[in-house]
């Protein structure tokens, strides 16, 4: 193999890993235990990624298989991740604040599945394709992923907001 290195290219992706554990762990330190055994991982195997292929996507399946490697070993998977609760949200001084600890609560109560296909596609900004890639799943199970977590989100959403609020407003404001 010719020169490539994955070094130059790690500092841009740390945010992105970072924020994928998060997503997984649900906890910022266990966020980063993640990312600093992903980050190593990949420097062992940097003969096995293949230049030309995405490192993005790369890095988050080794994330991944970090994380379900650290649940299996432990044996509590489910406990772990009930342990893990979002912490509990400050009163907020403007209402902004008041929306997104709605919505953290609201993505926090999804199923780990829909959750991590939200933020794979909707704020990492993969295609569904990759993904699928790195869930290890079919395309389309993806995108019903996806769909079911924006549902069940905005069903989230309109429950707390209360009666003042229902799906037709929701839809015209935007």
């Amino acid at each position: 193999m010719d020169s490539f290195s994955i070094r130059p290219e790690l500092p841009r992706l740390l945010p992105a890993l970072r924020a994928y554990g998060r997503t997984l762990a649900r906890s910022a330190a266990a966020a980063d235990d993640l990312v600093q055994e992903t980050i190593l991982r990949a420097l062992r195997a940097e003969s096995q990624f293949q230049p030309g292929t995405e490192l993005r996507a790369w890095l988050f399946t080794i994330l991944r298989n970090v994380w379900l490697g650290q649940a299996r070993k432990a044996g509590r998977e489910r406990r772990a991740l009930e342990a893990q609760r979002p912490e509990e949200s400050r009163p907020a001084s403007q209402g902004d604040r008041l929306e997104l600890d709605e919505l953290a609560r609201a993505m926090a109560s999804l199923p780990l599945a829909q959750r991590e296909a939200l933020m794979l596609v909707g704020v990492q900004g993969m295609t569904t394709a990759q993904a699928a890639e790195v869930v290890g799943v079919a395309e389309g199970t993806i995108k019903a992923r996806v769909s079911r977590a924006r549902s069940a989100l905005r069903a989230a959403l309109v429950h707390r907001a209360g009666p003042g609020l229902n799906e037709s407003n929701m839809h015209s404001s935007s």
